[in-house]
């Protein structure tokens, strides 16, 4: 077989292929067994029949298209290998020459869109600018607020309902005079603004025992966006009653005795998690600095089939304006896959079978399943190697931001890993304690890392950053399952009540805290890069 490539773009190749009578009658012979055995002629047993009977029955047409059809993926497939071509897509292809007549050979192009050749500039010369890292009293007040409407406790109020208040309500609707759908008891926040328009004005005012009507536009079912007659009746008024802010709040709310305690451990979590943000802040601003120095073409094609596939998503193909934003997004998104694809490939980044289950693992959990259900889904779709794509262009990324200089705003050189250095023993004995099941994945990790020949902090830096990429190389082409930022960012808030039990383990943390430090230090790091 001969084959040879023709550049049509910095994008998009041509490959012609040559192939002699006797590299393609291997196949023509398959071809007769293959259709012998489909059909029934009288005389002759299934798959018994002479090829000379079958070209006179079907056409010698017939069989070649059959040979042809067979061996057309794998020749184009050695194009590919032969001539070190990295394809995206799928070809389109055009036969020149069909071999219809004995001794005569086979040609056809294919023409393919393929990864573009970029130029890596060295990752230590990069450099970013963050924002500082600040905790302010405020910060603070704003998690003891939270806390205190955890533990705050509802009481009935004999008075008109106000903003604020919750209300156990009768709710009902109707239109033309029938009613559409009716709720009872149920608790409502004034203010909250999470049911109907127009509820809230109406409830405001109102006494135990009164209601009143209004009208408002329906949020779902089959009469949505109608104008429907709306009752509500309110059976209780209840106000929240939060609790004093003292000593024995600290001790209702968490495992600490004093509320300067359970402050100065706030005050700990907060800078955690604004370091997590500025971990993330550095991987995003690294990306954007790399795609500003290297102009990479994009395949249009790519292009045009993601928007084209979005925009019929949302049944908008002829809004122009939303067109040209989402062609502009799905552009930067399709530069930054082949950006981090060639790292992944310059730098020989290979994803461990351990890497691979933890990223299952974190993604059934955002999807609220079983994670070998989710393992088993996604094998049965095909989609194992793209999500093994995904993760290794999060693990290029992270090559990047480890040797790229993160400083902040003020000219000091950011350390990421303080990201994994921050929290306290007691922090570690809990992560330890409270993840067990996850020790496996993050023992292979370390061992993987230290197989690399990593140095001890680099290793942490990479782990830091390498769940940040997943958010920018999110493409239909190689989708893996969308994080869940929201539920990442409050994993990264890790809860006073759940610190309560390390504060219990006083005991083991001579002996354990090595260890425990490497693993509160990993389940940091992921929940820092995921804090989008």
């Amino acid at each position: 077989m001969k084959s040879a490539v023709e550049n049509l773009t910095p994008t998009r190749v041509k490959l012609t292929v040559d192939v002699t009578a006797d590299e393609l009658k291997p196949s023509i012979e398959k071809a007769y067994t293959t259709i012998g055995s489909q059909v029934q002629i009288p005389g002759f047993r299934k798959g018994k029949v002479p090829a000379k009977l079958i070209e006179q029955r079907f056409g010698r047409a017939a069989v070649i298209q059959e040979a042809v059809n067979e061996a057309l993926p794998e020749l184009y497939t050695n194009a590919i290998v032969e001539n070190d071509v990295k394809v995206l897509g799928q070809p389109e292809v055009d036969i020149t020459e069909f071999p219809l007549e004995d001794g005569a050979g086979l040609s056809f192009t294919a023409e393919v869109d393929i990864r573009p050749e970029i130029t890596l500039p060295a990752f230590d010369t990069l450099e970013v600018e963050v924002e500082p890292i600040e905790v302010s009293d405020a910060d603070i007040d704003e998690r003891i607020a939270e806390l205190r409407e955890r533990f705050g406790t509802l009481e009935s109020v004999e008075r008109k309902a106000k903003k604020g208040d919750f209300v156990t309500i009768d709710l009902s609707a109707t239109i033309d005079g029938n009613e559409i759908d009716a709720v009872s008891g149920v608790s409502y926040e004034i203010g909250s603004g999470t049911m109907l328009d127009g509820l809230d004005e109406a409830l405001t005012g109102l006494k135990a025992g009164e209601e009143t009507t209004f009208t408002s536009p329906l949020a779902g079912g089959e009469h949505e966006d109608e104008n429907a007659e709306c009752t509500v009746k309110v059976e209780s008024v209840k106000v929240r009653e939060l609790p004093e802010l003292d000593d024995e709040f600290a001790q209702l709310a968490s495992s600490f005795d004093t509320i300067d305690e359970l402050k100065a451990d706030l005050r700990a979590e907060v800078e955690r998690t604004k370091r997590f943000e500025q971990g993330v802040q550095a991987r995003d601003k690294v990306l954007e600095v790399l795609l500003e120095q290297l102009d990479i073409p994009v395949p249009e094609s790519i292009v045009t089939e993601e928007v084209t596939n979005h925009l019929e998503g949302e049944n908008r193909l002829d809004d122009d304006e939303h067109r040209a934003e989402v062609t502009e997004s799905t552009r930067q998104q399709v530069a930054t896959q082949l950006l981090l694809d060639e790292i992944v490939e310059k730098h020989e980044i290979q994803v461990g079978q351990d890497e691979l289950i933890e990223y299952l693992i974190m993604s059934a959990q955002q999807y609220g399943m079983d994670p070998n259900t989710f393992a088993q889904a996604l094998d049965a779709q095909g989609q194992v190697p793209a999500i093994m794509g995904e993760v290794a262009r999060r693990k290029a990324l992270a090559t990047v931001l480890e040797s790229a200089t993160v400083k902040d705003t003020a000219g000091n050189v950011v350390d990421l890993n303080a990201a994994v250095d921050t929290g306290d023993d007691e922090d570690e004995d809990e992560a330890q304690a409270a993840d067990g099941e996850n020790a496996t994945p993050v023992a292979s990790e370390d061992a993987d890392a230290d197989a690399a020949d990593k140095p001890a902090k680099k290793a942490a830096a990479k782990k830091t950053t390498t769940k940040a990429a997943s958010k920018k190389t999110a493409t239909k082409k190689v989708a893996a399952p969308a994080e869940a930022a929201d539920a990442d960012s409050a994993e990264a808030a890790e809860k006073p009540a759940k610190k309560a039990a390390a504060k219990k383990t006083a005991a083991k943390k001579t002996a354990t805290k090595t260890a425990a430090k490497k693993t509160a230090a990993k389940k940091t790091a992921k929940k820092a890069v995921d804090g989008e």
